[in-house]
């Protein structure tokens, strides 16, 4: 690997670990793009396999802290994990049937649509004792899977973690508060990255020294990230709302390019 190539992987693996550090989420989308775009990686779909590795692995160390501070649901993360895993492993063969170019032109889309529901406050009536037992499955079951199958459709389709679109699902599903449905998805976020990491693996779409580098970058970036939110705790309404305009900019950047190429 060139030292140019290895210092834009740190640089952009540490930039993807800032973000998710400060805004709690979505720096996975960013992954494919900076792979394209800064890194150089050739093919779409190799940036998506080995983007999907990364976020697995960063998940899965995020995961274990939220363990810990017992923010994990897990019975609702067990439930919507399984239904996700199906889901991704349908839409990771569908997205390596896609034109390259395609892919990247509908992916700047999702970014345009992710970043404008961003920009919309949420208000919803929480319930911070709901739990998955027999007694609430009749009610739970019905939300958690059909979500949890359409989530990891898209996750394993454009190979991203999509916890910015499994947090406002498991709230949408139970009304579990904001922390642990952040704590939950963690749990989902890996299980579909790695879900999808197969996929593209077994069928040589990951640069594995490459995800070292960008797993590695994100590890000291996501470091700072919590750092500087700390700093920045008062502010993050207006950093959401900042990351949400920067993932719009980058969402129609990538559809002019895919469209003139």
């Amino acid at each position: 690997m060139a030292i140019e190539t290895l210092l834009l992987a740190l640089g952009s693996g540490a930039l993807i670990g800032l973000v998710l550090g400060l805004v709690g989420g979505g720096g996975s989308i960013l992954a494919v793009p900076l792979l394209v775009y800064v890194v150089g990686v050739k093919s779409p779909h190799a940036a998506i396999g080995t983007a999907s590795i990364a976020v697995a692995l960063n998940a899965a160390a995020s995961l274990f802290g939220h363990w810990r501070a017992g923010t994990v649901k897990w019975p609702c993360a067990g439930v919507f994990a399984v239904a996700g895993v199906t889901g991704a492993a349908i839409g990771a063969q569908l997205g390596k049937a896609v034109d390259g170019e395609r892919l990247l032109a509908l992916f700047g889309l999702l970014m345009i649509v992710v970043g404008a529901s961003m920009l919309r406050k949420r208000k919803t009536a929480v319930q911070p004792d709901v739990r998955l037992t027999r007694t609430t499955a009749p009610q739970l079951l019905p939300r958690l899977l059909p979500i949890g199958f359409g989530v990891g459709l898209l996750a394993g389709f454009f190979g991203i973690g999509g916890g910015f679109l499994i947090v406002p699902g498991l709230m949408l599903a139970t009304a579990m508060p904001l922390a642990n449905a952040i704590g939950t998805s963690l749990a989902a976020v890996t299980a579909l990255g790695a879900t999808t990491a197969s996929s593209y693996a077994l069928s040589g779409f990951i640069d594995w020294p490459l995800a070292l580098v960008l797993i590695g970058g994100g590890f000291a970036g996501s470091a700072a990230g919590v750092v500087l939110g700390r700093h920045l705790a008062g502010r993050k309404r207006m950093l959401d709302i900042g990351f949400a305009i920067g993932v719009m900019f980058v969402g129609a950047y990538v559809i002019a390019r895919s469209i003139s190429s």
